[in-house]
């Protein structure tokens, strides 16, 4: 399957026509409307900062359902210290610009570049994209990103410049979201951390078929 180079235009190729790492399409734009079109239709945007935007639809699909979220008692014994304080889109250009610059063992760089944090900075104060913040003694120390479309979140990314503090601004957020009604967190790739929380991967087709059904009210 040829690989789909987006233009101007507003659309996205279906998604089975997805390379096998997931590779979709190259090109476009980051506008607030093809980013919540991608997200609508199970794609995410995914590109080192000197390359053309990179569009993603991986199968199989990393997931967490709130309700699978496990806590060890580690953590537990971190929730109830009252050493982080836990907060909701106090902070979010200090959290996607902690993203952009932490340090991630084995990688050169960030895949976070200017015009991704502008492009969510847009999303966020259009109301679509929100962070979740790890608080100690008055300085961010932790959180993470993503869109709530519906009942769907999408992640992103998170940082931690305290030991535990990305999984507690984790845990805490997905308690909100589980209250707030919504069934499915995307969390895209795998990553050991996010497994150990109770993620798990399902098919890109039962994936597509729930973030139709949870974003549907959603959609323009």
């Amino acid at each position: 399957m040829p690989l789909h180079l987006l233009d101007h235009d507003l659309w996205f190729p279906p998604v089975s026509d997805a390379l096998e790492d997931g590779l979709l399409a190259i090109g476009g734009d980051l506008s607030t409307d093809r980013l919540l079109l991608a997200y609508h239709s199970g794609i995410f945007p995914w590109f080192n900062e000197d390359e053309p935007p990179m569009w993603w639809s991986p199968d199989p699909r990393f997931v967490l359902f709130p309700g699978e979220l496990k806590v060890s008692k580690s953590m537990k014994q971190v929730l109830k210290s009252g050493r982080f304080e836990f907060r909701v889109n106090t902070a979010f250009e200090q959290v996607i610009n902690n993203c952009k610059n932490v340090y991630r063992e084995g990688q050169g760089g960030t895949w976070i570049g200017d015009d991704i944090v502008d492009a969510y900075i847009a999303l966020h104060k259009a109301g679509y994209a929100h962070s979740a913040e790890a608080w100690y003694n008055g300085v961010l120390v932790g959180g993470l990103y993503g869109l709530l479309l519906g009942k769907a979140f999408f992640g992103e990314s998170m940082f931690a410049h305290q030991s535990n503090a990305s999984k507690f601004a984790f845990i805490n957020w997905v308690g909100v979201l589980h209250q707030q009604g919504v069934k499915l967190i995307d969390c895209q790739v795998y990553t050991e951390h996010l497994e150990s929380l109770g993620a798990r991967m399902i098919t890109r087709d039962d994936f597509i078929a729930m973030v139709n059904e949870l974003t549907d009210q959603v959609k323009g």
